[in-house]
C-alpha cells in the first residue's frame, strides 16, 4: 500500500509540473542541455550517447527494457527539466495526447489486477536519451519512448529536421468502466478514419477497401526504414470536396501533433510532394467495434493506424517519413557538403 502511495504522489508532482510549464519555448538544444545539468554523473552516462550510436534507431512502442533513464529516476528538477524539454519537442495536442497515453498506464494496472508493487504498467516508467551533445550549430537528436509512446527528434544548426518515427498508442482505446470510464485518447483518429470511409460511394470503396480482416499490427512495425505500402488505395485527387476536406482533417490530427514549427514543414513538403498523391486505404470492419484498419500513404508519407488487439480496443498509430526519418536525408545532404569542403 506505501508503494501504491509513493507512485501516486510521484505522478501528483509531475502533473504539478505540467501545470506550470508553458507550452512554447523551440530553443531545444538550450533546454537537452538544462535536463543534462540537472542529472548525476551516473544518470548523465545513462543518458547519453553518441549521436551515431545504434540505440538512436533502436525504437520501440511495447513494455521492454530500455536504455536512458527513466522518471522513476528522476527527482522533482529532473522530472521538471525533462518534461520542459518534451513540452517544446511537441505542439500542445501532441503534449497532451502524450500525458493521456501515459496516463492509460494506471487504468491497465487496475484493469489487470496487478499488485501495488508491480512495475510492468507504471506512469513513471518512460525514458530519455539524448544523442550527441545538442547544439545550435552541430546535429543531435533526442528521444522520449515507453509503453506505447516513442517520439524521435533530429536537430541540425538549431533547426529540429525530424520528428519521426513517431508512435502513439492507447489501450484500452476507450476506458471500459472505473474514474476513466469513457476516456479516448485517440478518438478523432478513429472518427475521423471512419467518417471518410463512410463518406466513399461504392466504386471509390471498392478501391480503398482492400481487405475483409485488418492486419493484427501496423505493417511496418518498429522498423528502421519504412517504405510505401500495397495496395496503395484511394488517390486524394479521386475525391470529392467534402471528402478532401475530411481526409486533411485526418492528416492534420496527426501532423499537428508536432511543434508548429516543425509541423509546418512537414506539411508543405507532404504538399511539395503533391497532395493528389496521397492515398487512403483501409482493412477490415466498416463498423466501430470490430477489428479496422487504415494509413495514408504518399511519396514522403506513411500514416498507419490500427485497432484490433483486446477486442479491438487496442489502437496503434505511427507517421514515417519515408525519406527523412531521424533526420537521414537532410543529413545526408550535410555531409555530403561537410565532405565536399574538405
Amino acid at each position: 500500500m506505501d508503494q501504491l502511495k509513493s507512485v501516486f504522489k510521484a505522478l501528483i508532482v509531475i502533473c504539478a509540473i505540467i501545470v506550470v510549464i508553458p507550452a512554447n519555448g523551440q530553443d531545444l538544444a538550450k533546454k537537452a542541455n538544462s535536463f543534462l545539468n540537472t542529472l548525476s554523473t551516473e544518470l548523465r552516462a545513462q543518458a547519453q550517447f553518441d549521436f551515431e550510436h545504434a540505440e538512436r534507431f533502436n525504437w520501440n512502442f511495447v513494455p521492454i527494457a530500455r536504455k536512458g533513464p527513466s522518471f522513476r529516476d528522476f527527482n522533482v528538477e529532473q522530472k521538471n527539466a525533462a518534461i520542459s524539454l518534451l513540452r517544446a519537442s511537441l505542439s500542445d495536442q501532441g503534449y497532451q495526447k502524450a500525458r493521456a497515453i501515459i496516463e492509460l498506464e494506471n487504468v491497465l494496472k487496475v484493469l489487470e489486477k496487478r499488485a501495488p508493487a508491480d512495475k510492468y504498467r507504471d506512469p513513471l516508467n518512460y525514458h530519455i536519451s539524448i544523442f550527441g551533445e545538442p547544439s545550435s550549430s552541430k546535429e543531435w537528436g533526442w528521444r522520449f519512448e515507453g509503453h506505447h509512446i516513442s517520439l524521435n527528434f533530429s536537430s541540425l544548426r538549431g533547426v529540429l529536421i525530424s520528428s519521426t518515427p513517431s508512435f502513439f498508442g492507447s489501450n484500452p482505446g476507450i476506458v471500459p468502466g472505473g474514474e476513466k470510464k469513457g476516456t479516448q485518447v485517440l478518438k478523432k483518429e478513429m472518427e475521423l478514419g471512419f467518417l471518410l470511409l463512410n463518406s466513399l460511394d461504392g466504386g471509390q470503396l471498392k478501391i480503398a477497401h482492400f481487405s475483409e480482416k485488418a492486419p493484427s499490427e501496423i505493417i511496418t512495425g518498429n522498423s528502421r526504414k519504412a517504405s510505401l505500402l500495397n495496395p496503395t488505395g484511394i488517390e486524394f485527387g479521386e475525391l470529392n470536396a467534402v471528402q478532401k476536406k475530411i481526409f486533411m482533417q485526418l492528416l492534420d490530427v496527426y501532423i499537428r501533433n508536432y511543434a508548429s514549427e516543425f509541423s509546418e514543414k512537414f506539411l508543405a513538403k507532404i504538399k511539395t510532394g503533391g497532395i493528389d498523391d496521397l492515398h487512403f486505404a483501409w482493412a477490415g470492419s466498416l463498423k466501430p467495434g470490430s477489428g479496422h484498419y487504415y494509413r495514408i500513404q504518399g511519396k514522403s508519407l506513411l500514416i498507419e493506424y490500427d485497432n484490433t488487439q483486446n477486442n479491438s480496443n487496442h489502437v496503434h498509430t505511427v507517421v514515417r517519413d519515408l525519406s527523412n526519418d531521424f533526420g537521414e536525408d537532410v543529413l545526408k545532404g550535410h555531409y555530403q557538403k561537410q565532405d565536399h569542403h574538405h
